[in-house]
C-alpha cells in the first residue's frame, strides 16, 4: 500500500488511486496544473491503466453482497455520516476544487462543496421514504421491489468535478451499489479527497473506489468490464458514442448527460433587465456550464434596448483569480481548451459572423498569459453557422432576433442539443406554452440553475439518454422485481 500525498493549497491530497479501502499506485504518471496559474503544477497523479481498473471492479464485486444485503436505513446511515465528514472538510475541499478546476472559491464555501453533503443526504432519504407499489391483481397480492444491481461505473467531467461526482454517487450507493469513479484527468483532486471522506466516515471497503487517469485508457477498461451493472456518464457525445457500444456489448443500462446549446428566449412583454442580467450571467464559470443558455433569442422590437442593458451588466464582470472575492469570471480550465475556445471564434470571423464584443483571450493583471477570455458575443451571420449549432463551453454567446412566437420556439429547437432552455415572459400562458414546446430536458421561465433535487435531469436529442435526480436516479441503479403471491396461499 502507497500513500504519497501532496500540499494543495494547504491541503494534503491523496495522488494515488482508492481502491478496496486502500491506496494503491500505478507505474506511470500525468501531471495536474492548475487553471488559475499554469505554472503552478499541482502533482503527479497516479495513471489508472486495465490493471487497475481491474482491481478496482473486483473490489466492488466483492463487496457487493454485503453492501447490497444491509437494509436501506443501514445504507443511509453511511450515507448520512458521509456527509457529517464533508461539511467537516467544507473549507479544505472548496480550496482544493478552486485551485484544481479554477472555480470561484466563494461559490464552492458558500453553495457548491455543501451541495455535496446534501446530496447524500437527500438520496439516503430518498431510499429510506420510497414506498414499494402495492395492488391486486387476478387475485393476488403484487409488489415492486427495488433490487440493488450492482457494481456501478461513474465518469465525471472536468468542469463540475465535486458537484457530478457527489451527485452521481449517492443514488448509486443508496440503491446498493459499489461504485467505481473515474474522475476527469483535468480536474481529479476533489474525487481523491473523496477517499479520505469514505474512510472518516467508515464506509465499507470497496463500496467506494477511485480510479484516476486517461479516458481512453483507464475509462474504456472499466466501461467494457462483463462484471459491471451500471454506468454513468458526463461528458462528450464523441465519448458517449464509445461508452454506449461498450454498454451494448454487455447489454448494460447507461445514462449519459452530454452538454447543451441552450437557448435564452426573450419574448416583447419580459422584464428587460432581468433577462439582460442573466444573459450576461451566462458567463459565470468562463462559461463552463452545460446548462448555460448560449443562444440569445431576442424578439426584434428588444434589440436595441437588450443590447444596452446586457452590455452593461457584462461591463460590471470582473476577471481574476478566482480565490478573490471580487472576481465573477474564472478562467478555462486547459490552454487546450482555450485554444478550442478560440478556435470556434476565430472560424466564426472567417466566416462572416460578426463579433459584437470580445474575442479574443483576456488581459489579467497586465498579461495575457492566463487562461481567461473575454466575454464574447456573435451576431452569426446564418442560424447554420457552426458557433449556434455546436457547443463552444467557454465565454461565447450568440445573439439573434426572431419575429413571432413560433420563430422563436423554431429557433430554440434548431439544434441537435437539448438539455436546457431558458424563457423570460411575463405571460403565465406564454410560459406554460413555450416551456412545453421547447425540446430540453430543462426549461426555466424568469430564472436559471434553480434545481429541485427530486426532479429528473437529462438531455434530448445529442444531449444525452436517460435521466438523473430523485427517484429517477434511484430506479436506474435497481433491477425492479414484481412479487407476485396469491391471495389467502400464506399466512
Amino acid at each position: 500500500m502507497t500513500d504519497t500525498r501532496v500540499d494543495v493549497a494547504g491541503v494534503q491530497v491523496a495522488t494515488e488511486h482508492y481502491i478496496g479501502g486502500r491506496r494503491v499506485g500505478s507505474p506511470d504518471t500525468f501531471e495536474d496544473r492548475s487553471p488559475l496559474d499554469w505554472s503552478w503544477k499541482l502533482a503527479d497523479i497516479a495513471r489508472g491503466d486495465a490493471d487497475a481498473a481491474a482491481a478496482a471492479v473486483g473490489a466492488a464485486v466483492e463487496a457487493f453482497p454485503s453492501w447490497a444485503a444491509l437494509t436501506v436505513e443501514e445504507r443511509a446511515a453511511h450515507l448520512h455520516r458521509l456527509a457529517d465528514a464533508i461539511e467537516e472538510r467544507i473549507e479544505d475541499l472548496a480550496q482544493v476544487e478552486c485551485a484544481d478546476m479554477g472555480m470561484l472559491l466563494e461559490s464552492l464555501r458558500k453553495r457548491v462543496i455543501a451541495r455535496g453533503a446534501a446530496n447524500f443526504r437527500n438520496y439516503a432519504d430518498l431510499a429510506v421514504e420510497h414506498d414499494e407499489r402495492v395492488w391486486a391483481s387476478k387475485g393476488t397480492e403484487n409488489r415492486v421491489v427495488r433490487m440493488p444491481a450492482g457494481p456501478a461505473v461513474i465518469i465525471t467531467p472536468w468542469n463540475a468535478p465535486w458537484l457530478l461526482s457527489t451527485w452521481k454517487l449517492a443514488p448509486a450507493l443508496a440503491a446498493g451499489n459499489p461504485v467505481i469513479l473515474k474522475p476527469a484527468e483535468w480536474s481529479p483532486l476533489s474525487a481523491s479527497l473523496l477517499g479520505d471522506l469514505a474512510d472518516a466516515a467508515g464506509l465499507p471497503p470497496g463500496v467506494l473506489n477511485i480510479v484516476q487517469g486517461i479516458g481512453e485508457e483507464v475509462g474504456a477498461a472499466l466501461v467494457n468490464d462483463p462484471r459491471v451493472a451500471r454506468i454513468s456518464f458526463t461528458g462528450s457525445p464523441e465519448a458517449a458514442r464509445h461508452i454506449g457500444q461498450a454498454a451494448g456489448r454487455n447489454i448494460v443500462p447507461f445514462t449519459a448527460e452530454l452538454g447543451g446549446k441552450g437557448p435564452l428566449i426573450v419574448f416583447e412583454d419580459a422584464d428587460l433587465d432581468a433577462a439582460a442580467e442573466k444573459a450576461a450571467g451566462q458567463f459565470d464559470d468562463g462559461g463552463q456550464v452545460c446548462l448555460a443558455g448560449t443562444r440569445l433569442l431576442v424578439h426584434e422590437s428588444l434589440r436595441h434596448d437588450f443590447l444596452e442593458r446586457f452590455h452593461r451588466h457584462v461591463d460590471a464582470e470582473v476577471l481574476g483569480d478566482s480565490r478573490d472575492p471580487a472576481t465573477t469570471i474564472s478562467p478555462l480550465i486547459h490552454p487546450e481548451h482555450l485554444a478550442r475556445v478560440d478556435g470556434f471564434v476565430q472560424r466564426a470571423r472567417d466566416a462572416g459572423d460578426r463579433v459584437v464584443r470580445g474575442g479574443q483571450a483576456a488581459e489579467v493583471d497586465g498579461s495575457r498569459d492566463g487562461l481567461w477570455y473575454e466575454p464574447t458575443l456573435i451576431e452569426p451571420a446564418s442560424n447554420d453557422a457552426e458557433v449556434v449549432q455546436q457547443e463552444v463551453f467557454g465565454p461565447v454567446l450568440t445573439f439573434q432576433t426572431f419575429r413571432s412566437e413560433d420563430e422563436a420556439v423554431a429557433l430554440a429547437n434548431s439544434t441537435a442539443y437539448g438539455l436546457s432552455g431558458i424563457v423570460y415572459t411575463t405571460s403565465r400562458e406564454r410560459a406554460e406554452r413555450v416551456g412545453r414546446a421547447v425540446r430540453a430536458g430543462t426549461v426555466w421561465v424568469n430564472t436559471f440553475l434553480v434545481r429541485d433535487l427530486t426532479a429528473p435531469f437529462g438531455g434530448c436529442g445529442i444531449s444525452g439518454i436517460g435521466r438523473e435526480g430523485g427517484h429517477y436516479a434511484l430506479e436506474f441503479h435497481a433491477d425492479l422485481k414484481t412479487l407476485q403471491i396469491l391471495e389467502d396461499s400464506t399466512t
